[in-house]
Order: C-alpha cells, then structure tokens, then sequence
C-alpha cells in the first residue's frame, strides 16, 4: 500500500482512539452518580463540557498553539484527551471531573491539523482521505461505548471503571506512537510567516462557507441525544437507533469521501475542486432531509424498522465532512490555508456550543424536533447555493 494512505489510515486511528473518550464516562452513569455523591441531572455537565472544548479548540487554532511541528502538534493534541483520561478515575470532585472532560473536547483539534497534511499528501484525493479520517470519529464513539461495555459488565465497581479509563489512556499513546514512527513531519507555518499578510477573516467567503457545515454539526451531536430522549421503543432498540446511526455516519464519511474524489479529478483547479465540494454537500443534506423525514414518520408511529431505516440515511449528513475539511486547501492561498481551515472550523463549530442547548429549551416533543432538524437541513443546501456565487479568496487575490 502507498506510504500516503498508510498515513491516511494511521490518523484515522488516532482520531478513533482520541473519540473513543467522546461518550465513555455516560456509560458508568450509575457508578458515576454513586461514586461522586452527585445527582443525575449533574452528569450532563461533563457531556456539555467536552461539546465546548471542541467549539474552544478552534478558537485555540487561531493562536501558535498548534502552529510549527506537525507531529508534536498532534501529540499535543493527543494528550488533552490522553492526560485527562489518566487522571479522571481518581479525582475526588465532580467539578474537577467537568474541567478535565472540557479539554477532552480539545481532540477536535485533530481535524483542522489533518486537513493541513492531506492537503500536502493529495490533490482530487483529498475529499476521499479526509472522509476516511473523519469516520475514525464514529469508530472512536463505538470503540468507546463497545469498551466499556466489555471491561464493566453488570455488577462491577469503580475499579473496573479505573482499569478501562487507564487502559484507554494508554491505547492513545500506543497508537500515536506507531503513527510517529511511520508518518513525516512538517512544519505548519505560523500566521507572521505568511508572505500575503492577509487575514482569513477579511473574506466574506470565511464567513458564508463556515455555516455551510453548522447545519450538519447541529444534526450530527443532537440527533442521536434527540432519538434516546423522544422515542417509545424498548432501550436494546434505543441503543440499536443510535448505533446504527453511528456506524451510518462512518460509512457515508468514507463512500461520500469517495465521490468527492471522483468529481474532484475531473477538474483539479481551484473552482473546479470547489464545485465538486460544494456538489457532495449538497447531495448529503439533501439526502439526510429525506432520511429525517422517514426517522420522522418511523419515531412517530411507533415503527422501528423505519424509524432504523430513516437513521441509515439520515447519517449521509456526515457526508459533508470530507468536502468541508478540504475546502481550505481549494479556495484560499497556500500560506493562509492552514489558518483558514481552524477559521472555517470554529465557525461551523459554534454548532457545538449552540445545538445542544437550544434544542433543550425548544424541544418539547417530536414534531418540535424533528422541524428543527430539517430545517437546518434546508438551511445548509441554501447557503451552499449562496457560496457558489461568491468569489474565493484565491480568485480575489489573483493567484
């Protein structure tokens, strides 16, 4: 296999083992609650906490901290999951706990710092590598909650919850070490160092493009909340909705990756890998509004098999990410690429910090919910077919 996808397969893994932390701690509810004396409704807080570290990374990513060394960068980044991860079974405070889980959220991080490599790696394969490194998110979520199921089994205690937060700590660094070993580094070039002295912020395609994506953040970390919380289906089918849900955002990242990629070769110039991005996010949202119509009618008649069915498809939303996570690289000069991307990430982001929140105070039933979520939909395919009459920044600055 070609060192290149070697490389493309070794971050995917990374991302995954960073992800896996991602819902591990909700799976101890009940040993959490007894062992830190706290009441139910004070677990969420560390769920939230880790959804705004990963709105907070972005913002991270417009300072040097992630700037310089490509791999000591994503070591870095590594261990604001991986250290946590270590300490989190033997702190005594809840609140602590909390902190601990909100720099968790800075794994994210990852994202924007792969896209710099796949761009240096690929050309019209960018959407199909960067599909693959994204799935290693959904894998990270089933790693994480299949762990530990396995490691605690009914009937256990807080030490076997220890022994699977250690564990998991050290598979982090088990695999960045392989992933050291094999990968090349580069040098992510900091902002002062740009030769064009232009701020990504300038352009009112950072702004319109960044949204294109919030929509389908807002669907990807609330509708799985959304499906445990408004269904009537027994908890084994719960859990099944939502498992197939991830494993349908895995594959859809890939397969859509995939198709970015052919559209992408056709034509190679910057328009030209714009259109095909823009093409594959439209065919994403436009599919996933048809799956939550179907997840709609299924959750609301009580018939699982279409409520799993309108969840299969609805997961083609993530298919947005691979073309998204390559826009930068498309659309803006070489030297600001890498800032554009963190740029383009913390707004679409904002998503994190926003959905969960909003969908808890509006939604009181079904119906409720399931409008919002296709309207975001809508709202992504509109501002996609906005962006496609707008000049890039490459194209305003002539190069």
């Amino acid at each position: 296999m070609d060192k290149k996808w070697v490389t493309v397969f070794l971050d995917m893994l990374v991302v995954a083992s960073g992800f896996g932390t991602m819902h591990m701690l909700e799976k101890f509810k009940g040993l959490v609650i007894e062992h830190y004396r706290i009441a139910g409704s004070a677990l969420s807080y560390q769920q939230d906490a880790f959804v705004i570290g990963l709105f907070v990374a972005f913002l991270l990513g417009g300072t040097g901290i992630f700037k310089g060394s490509f791999k000591k960068s994503v070591a870095l980044i590594v261990s604001f999951a991986a250290i946590p991860q270590f300490l989190l079974p033997f702190v005594g405070n809840w609140w602590i706990v909390v902190a601990l889980r909100f720099f968790q959220g800075f794994i994210v991080a990852l994202i924007a710092v792969f896209s710099t490599q796949v761009a240096r790696l690929f050309l019209a394969e960018r959407p199909l590598a960067k599909g693959i490194i994204l799935s290693g998110i959904f894998w990270g979520g089933l790693y994480g909650i299949t762990f530990a199921r396995l490691f605690v089994p009914a009937g256990s205690g807080w030490p076997a919850v220890e022994k699977v937060f250690l564990i998991s700590a050290g598979i982090m660094y088990l695999v960045l070490a392989v992933w050291w070993l094999v990968v090349e580094d580069f040098e992510i070039p900091h902002e002062e160092k740009a030769k064009s002295g232009i701020s990504v912020w300038k352009f009112p395609f950072t702004w319109v493009f960044g949204f294109t994506f919030f929509p389908a953040l807002w669907i990807i970390f609330t509708l799985g909340s959304f499906t445990l919380h408004h269904t009537n289906f027994t908890d084994s089918q719960v859990a099944n909705l939502v498992t197939v849900l991830e494993i349908s955002m895995g594959l859809w990242s890939i397969i859509m990756g995939y198709l970015g990629y052919r559209l992408s070769v056709k034509n190679p110039s910057h328009r030209g890998l714009f259109n095909a991005i823009v093409s594959v996010m439209i065919i994403s949202y436009a599919l996933a509004f048809i799956g939550l119509f179907i997840v709609w009618r299924g959750i609301s008649s009580g018939q699982y098999i279409l409520a799993l069915t309108g969840l299969a498809i609805t997961g083609i939303v993530q298919g947005t990410g691979p073309a998204f996570w390559t826009t930068a690289p498309a659309t803006y000069p070489r030297d600001i690429y890498p800032k554009a991307s963190f740029a383009l990430g913390l707004i679409s982001n904002s998503a994190n910090a926003v959905a969960p929140n909003v969908m808890f105070l509006l939604v009181s039933g079904v119906n409720m919910g399931m409008v919002i979520f296709l309207s975001v939909a809508l709202m992504g395919i509109i501002l996609l077919l906005i962006s496609l009459r707008m000049r890039l920044p490459v194209e305003e600055l002539g190069e």
